[in-house]
């Protein structure tokens, strides 16, 4: 059996990528929808934060407004808030409301008044139509505690301007939030760096 040239190997992977390259384009050229999605960054892994502050980025890039909730982060001096406030101009509007988290206030009705406040500020960024993008950052987290109302949080979401996008993140994302979503993505964890004894560190988690 002859064993085929650099060429002949060469020549088959590219008709290959035609192939691939046609197939695409056919799906591609099925949708056709357009507006504002919600999406949920959830999952025991890391990165979930992290993930919707490059969406950020990215919407800053070009040219769009976004707000900004964090719900229980409002102690911690992230690096990402302080480069957001630097560079997000009139672009921007960033709002830290928590207390800490709950392990660290062991005050539940601080936490429920925190997270209310919050969640109202929230809802002032999605009610504002130039608004294009809402992180609601670790909303995941007061919402497993019942904090606040899901419901209301569901019907807001669902209600939003057409044009708008938010993300919520946080791990253990209720049902009813993964069911009126239209991109979830589950971050998981494979190995974590905590376990071998590494504390929290500037860049890596703050």
């Amino acid at each position: 059996m002859i064993e085929p040239n650099e060429d002949e190997i060469n020549a088959a992977a590219n008709a290959k990528r035609r192939k691939h390259k046609e197939a695409k384009d056919r799906i591609l050229a099925t949708k056709t929808r357009e507006g504002g999605l919600i999406a949920v960054h959830t999952g025991k892994g890391k990165g979930k934060t992290t993930a919707g502050m490059g969406l950020v980025l990215r919407f800053l890039g070009h040219g769009k407004r976004v707000g900004i909730v964090q719900f229980v982060k409002g102690k911690w001096e992230t690096g990402e808030r302080t480069l957001l406030e630097k560079l997000g101009g009139d672009q921007l509007s960033i709002t830290a409301m928590g207390e800490g988290f709950t392990w660290e206030t062991q005050d539940r009705a601080r936490d429920i008044k925190a997270a209310e406040t919050a969640w109202t500020r929230a809802k002032e960024m999605i009610a504002d139509p130039s608004i294009d993008l809402v992180l609601l950052d670790e909303i995941n987290i007061v919402l497993r505690n019942d904090y606040i109302d899901i419901a209301d949080v569901v019907a807001t979401l669902t209600a939003k301007p057409a044009g708008q996008h938010i993300v919520c993140t946080g791990r253990n994302a209720k049902p009813e939030l993964i069911e009126a979503a239209d991109l979830v993505t589950e971050m998981t964890e494979i190995k974590h760096h905590f376990r071998a004894g590494y504390k929290a560190q500037i860049g890596m988690e703050f």
